[in-house]
């Protein structure tokens, strides 16, 4: 969305948020010279609060956990705040109606900075340290965004758990819980990564499973348990490897889609190459289960090879840091001569 101006007499610092689901995570970061640089941008202090998600917990909810990152940060005094611009990336800012009721909540909490809100996947990439390319997300939820060098878009999955969500936590544990249950049915004893789920879930059989699933919605908790799958999948188990392969397929084809629709990896392309004959355009993974699960991470990289993109790498980076070198953009170019803005920013929303 386009940047919420205000002013920047007395502001020195830049604010990233990484709003989740669940939780937000802040840095708070004093600028320095070089504002589109790595290093542009040196950390002041960090907090984590609720999620500030619009679409996750409501307006209220999330006006109530800015209010608290804001006196966690000592930012709470208005005006006062010191901050030149904010960049939040969230969890589901798929429209401008989304970005903008964030937008007005940012502004009411810190009046008078810059603000810009973006998808998370935005502020990924940038703490990746890429302009362009792929990112893959495996957490809770699923998707893949991608941005080509000529500035177009493309997004796939990210359509939550109801309706999509493949190769995530959550849709992981799922396939767990439903090969207890086929288990049951077909009279068999618990196999090892059921007796697994069972002992991790504390509860008696499949039957007293289902109705913990059932009872206890949370997808955090179910996404939790994935792990499961992984470990017994290192052990050998068929049907955690199953699992485990069908997961890394789905993250792989959401990757590849939306590399097609950009035209950086055009449908028949030999492995290893791209449109120009180069690796094809970057893929960053992230997100917990791509992060902290390596046998998964790993297996994608070889599924995404075989797809002409070679170019794999893992986030090592907090997303709120990517949030924070799109802040001190921001910042930069705000501080450009009026000539260099072909368009006015649009006055702080009320």
């Amino acid at each position: 969305m386009p940047p919420v101006a205000g002013r920047a007499t007395g502001m020195d610092r830049v604010l990233g948020l990484d709003i989740g689901g669940s939780k937000t995570h802040a840095i708070l970061a004093a600028t320095l010279g070089n504002q589109k640089a790595d290093d542009g941008a040196q950390r002041a202090s960090e907090c984590t609060v609720g999620s500030a998600n619009i679409a996750s917990v409501g307006e209220e909810a999330a006006a109530a956990a800015l209010a608290d990152l804001a006196a966690q940060l000592g930012t709470r005094d208005g005006a006062g705040h010191g901050i030149q611009a904010i960049c939040a990336g969230a969890a589901g800012a798929d429209t401008p109606d989304s970005r903008a009721r964030l937008a007005a909540l940012l502004s009411r909490t810190f009046p008078g900075a810059l603000i810009q809100v973006v998808h998370d996947t935005r502020i990924i990439l940038a703490a990746g340290g890429l302009e362009t390319g792929t990112v893959l997300i495996s957490g809770t939820g699923s998707v893949a965004w991608a941005l080509g060098p000529d500035g177009r878009e493309a997004r796939a999955g990210g359509w939550g758990y109801l309706l999509g969500d493949e190769g995530s936590g959550y849709a992981i544990t799922r396939s767990a819980v439903c090969n207890a249950l086929a288990e049951y049915d077909r009279g068999e004893d618990p196999g090892p990564l059921s007796a697994g789920i069972l002992e991790r879930t504390g509860v008696s059989g499949p039957p007293a499973l289902l109705d913990l699933f059932y009872s206890n919605p949370e997808r955090r908790y179910w996404a939790s348990l994935a792990g499961t799958v992984f470990g017994h999948a290192a052990r050998g188990d068929a049907a955690s490897r199953t699992i485990a392969e069908d997961a890394a397929q789905q993250l792989a084809s959401l990757a590849t889609a939306v590399n097609h629709r950009l035209g950086t990896l055009p449908k028949g392309a030999a492995p290893g190459t791209s449109a120009s004959g180069t690796s094809g355009s970057p893929v960053l993974l992230a997100g917990g289960m791509l992060v902290n699960q390596p046998s998964l991470a790993g297996r994608v990289s070889e599924l995404l090879a075989a797809r002409a993109l070679t170019d794999v790498r893992v986030l090592d980076r907090d997303p709120a840091w990517g949030a924070v070198k799109l802040a001190c953009g921001l910042a930069a170019s705000a501080a450009q001569p009026a000539s260099h803005h072909p368009q006015r920013p649009v006055p702080s929303p009320a």
